[in-house]
């Protein structure tokens, strides 16, 4: 397994994808070897220097401590780093969408996280181990950082990130849920992790089919009219990024407090939660012996 590369920059910066591939060997994405961080430095965008927000110590902090924390399952290191890692790099939409922040964040400063955490698993078809490349330039829903900083900032609640423990310890309802559209209207984040929460859709093909039946009925159906939301908090959260400067290290044992804005209203949030557990129990879900009824 890879370590980390020999020069870390100390601060974030923007990296091009055309500029990428050639940091991309078939060394690295085998995890026998990794770049020295001196040449890819020559080819990045700086950030600005006066953001406290780019520092790259406490980003190299979490990772660390999540390899070492979750060396006997990793995919549980996503639950615990993603509210943190939202909470530590605190980012405008529009920033976080810049696929540039993430690619420098995989390939230069935490490569070898990537390794450890997407590293497949030998298999009879495929026995040689390997690391997607989409897992240090791919899509927002497939790249190793974005998705969980994505996934903190889709499901959490306000202030409060538990729901987004819940929803990634679920890797088939980020990974499916990420893709939807609708996923952008709190309630029906909200909801669906109540249905996570409560046992009612578990596996994969129970989150296949019940996404599948959310996005059907939201072509005919308006959730803003189901189950209407409070206008987003701009202010708060240009309050939340202001304060990175002071804010001392996220907790590791406790989950930190995202941007002070209002939670979803509950009512909607119940109204969705009861209108998706009928909409499961119809979804066409593979494996069921009949609609409605476990196989």
């Amino acid at each position: 397994m890879i370590t980390k590369p020999n020069h870390v920059p100390e601060r974030l910066a923007l990296l091009a994808t055309s500029a990428v591939d050639p940091f991309l060997t078939e060394e690295l994405l085998k995890a026998e070897g990794v770049h020295g961080g001196i040449d890819l430095a020559k080819v990045v965008e700086p950030l600005s220097e006066d953001d406290a927000r780019w520092a790259v110590e406490p980003i190299r902090g979490l990772v660390e401590d999540a390899m070492f924390e979750f060396r006997e399952d990793r995919t549980r290191a996503d639950a615990w780093l993603a509210p943190r890692l939202h909470a530590t790099l605190r980012l405008t939409r529009r920033e976080a969408a810049d696929k540039r922040l993430w690619n420098h964040l995989a390939l230069a400063v935490a490569p070898d996280y990537v390794a450890w955490r997407h590293l497949s698993e030998p298999t009879a078809k495929r026995p040689e181990r390997r690391i997607a490349a989409e897992r240090f330039r791919g899509p927002a829903d497939r790249q190793c950082f974005s998705r969980l900083w994505w996934a903190a900032e889709l499901f959490r609640n306000g202030p409060d990130y538990e729901p987004v423990v819940v929803a990634c310890r679920n890797q088939d309802l980020i990974h499916t849920v990420l893709r939807l559209e609708l996923i952008d209207h709190r309630p029906t984040a909200q909801a669906l992790v109540r249905l996570s929460k409560n046992g009612l859709v578990t596996n994969g093909r129970e989150v296949v089919g019940l996404s599948a039946a959310i996005n059907a009925a939201g072509a005919t159906l308006v959730y803003d009219v189901l189950a209407p939301d409070e206008p987003r908090e701009a202010a708060a959260l240009r309050e939340w990024i202001e304060e990175a400067a002071s804010a001392p290290p996220v907790a590791r044992r406790e989950l930190p407090t995202g941007p002070d804005e209002a939670p979803a209203p509950e009512q909607s949030v119940a109204a969705l939660a009861e209108y998706f557990a009928e909409l499961f129990e119809t979804a066409p879900v593979r494996g069921r012996a009949s609609a409605g009824l476990p196989a």
